[in-house]
């Protein structure tokens, strides 16, 4: 049976010409200096869309990507070179311009092979050959079938797929050898409405590691539109939201978006070494009620932000971030670790060959408590409840940020009443898990829609947490 390493050796290494001798090579070129870690880091990828718009299919696209990026670390200094040309000139190329950072004058060490072989959280197949093209298209097309077929309020439908798989392998000066097979999909729904001329919309969509034929099924691609109907149709009931300071809950899935952003990004090493996040040097305090637990897992089974290895290698795993509302831990890349003084917890990410890695997050959520959703809205004499989520904004220092929702209700007397629009949420990250006073028992991961954004660089993620209850929040609205 063929692993990870083989089929990464067999696209990266031997149809390039190269051997294990060539990469022993190129870190030998870096072992000469004083560095305190070197890799290099191989990729090729194979990505498609196809987007939908007035019932036709208006494009489809193909993108090959390859190349090699060569990296060296010494003390808080980084160096990347990187080529999309894979071949023993660049590579030794690249390894010379990456150890412009590192000193003179000392034997690095010599790498002896070490063969890492993770079991796979995914299969090891390209999603882009799980279905025809005209299975891709047909689906597409049944999708705006069915939503127009729905409601006659629905104007249009706007239409997203997209398929890609990944194949990495890395070496590094420790004799680290590993490889990846990562595949990716996602489907992405917009429906939009009109009455009386007033017009609105919704979203829906899924995804993950996994092939083509999930979305293809029925029931699958039938929620979606379900899902991204419902929230139009309910938009166009909407009144103005109400602005001021009151109880908010938020819905479970999707909504752990805010605790990505507001809490999670506070939470990498690469912040905390620095300084420069609002939880520095808290680790062993309590930032948050006993009732809270807050873990980042990348080694979920074919979640969205899930990885068999991180991009240096580093297994990942289930890091526990806060437990029971004590600070625990931080998420780790290796540099960011080494200066700390402790481990990488497999949070070593980088957009592509071209980009430095950095600690980000994988899927990141907060565990189910004890109270049922009903019970915790039913506690609410009058308060919003947001269950899906737009754009938001969040300054790390200090943990402050706003958040659009794009479907949220005003609670009264322990009923959702009606449903708002125009909502924001604004607010404290460290100051709102000390007021998260409700923890659902109904925890859910999102349906594999999420990208993170920081330091340029964009990966996919996941996100989710129960129902919560936050006991005051400045809430930003529209009405007059």
């Amino acid at each position: 049976m063929s692993t990870a390493l083989d089929t990464a050796g067999r696209a990266l290494l031997t149809e390039h010409g190269l051997e294990l001798q060539h990469l022993e090579q190129t870190l030998g070129q870096l072992a000469r200096h004083t560095v305190d870690q070197a890799d290099v880091y191989l990729e090729a990828s194979r990505t498609e869309s196809w987007s939908l718009e007035d019932g036709i299919v208006r494009e489809g696209s193909f993108h090959i990507d390859q190349g090699a990026g060569v990296r060296a670390i010494s003390g808080e200094k980084a160096g990347l070179a990187y080529s999309n040309e894979i071949a023993l000139p660049t590579l030794l190329e690249a390894a010379g311009a990456a150890r412009a950072i590192a000193h003179q004058g000392m034997e690095g060490r010599q790498a002896i092979w070490s063969r890492r072989t993770q079991p796979a959280l995914y299969p090891a197949t390209s999603p882009l050959q799980s279905a025809s093209t005209e299975q891709k298209i047909s689906l597409l097309q049944s999708i705006d079938r069915l939503a127009r077929q729905r409601d006659p309020r629905v104007k249009q439908v706007l239409v997203g797929l997209g398929g890609q798989l990944r194949t990495v392998l890395l070496a590094d000066l420790d004799g680290l050898l590993t490889a990846d097979i990562r595949p990716l999909v996602r489907l992405n729904l917009t429906v939009i409405v009109e009455h009386q001329g007033r017009t609105e919309m919704g979203t829906g969509g899924g995804g993950g590691r996994f092939g083509y034929e999930q979305l293809l099924n029925e029931d699958t691609y039938t929620g979606y539109v379900e899902e991204a109907l419902e929230e139009a149709l309910t938009n166009l009931q909407a009144r103005p939201a109400p602005a001021g300071n009151m109880p908010v809950v938020l819905g479970p899935g999707w909504p752990g978006i805010l605790l990505h952003e507001a809490i999670g990004h506070g939470l990498e090493g690469d912040f905390n070494r620095k300084q420069t996040s609002a939880f520095s040097g808290r680790i062993g305090e309590r930032i948050a009620s006993p009732q809270i637990t807050v873990v980042d897992d990348g080694s979920l089974a074919s979640r969205r932000g899930s990885l068999s290895v991180d991009d240096e290698g580093t297994p990942t795993a289930r890091t526990v971030l806060v437990e029971k509302g004590i600070l625990k831990n931080y998420m780790q890349d290796k540099l960011n670790a080494q200066l700390m003084g402790t481990a990488s917890t497999g949070n070593g990410r980088r957009q592509s060959y071209a980009h430095l890695p950095m600690p980000r997050m994988t899927n990141t959520f907060m565990l189910a408590g004890e109270h049922c959703p009903e019970e915790i809205i039913a506690s609410v004499k009058k308060g919003l409840y947001a269950r899906s989520f737009g754009g938001g904004q969040v300054d790390i220092t200090n943990g402050q940020f706003v958040f659009s929702a794009t479907s949220a209700w005003m609670i009264e007397d322990g009923r959702l009443s009606y449903p708002v629009r125009g909502a924001t949420l604004i607010g404290n990250g460290p100051e709102v898990l000390g007021r998260i006073s409700m923890v659902g028992n109904d925890m859910a991961l999102d349906p594999g829609i999420g990208i993170c954004s920081k330091d340029g660089q964009t990966v996919p993620v996941g996100v989710g947490q129960p129902t919560l209850r936050i006991d005051e929040l400045t809430v930003g609205g529209t009405e007059n």
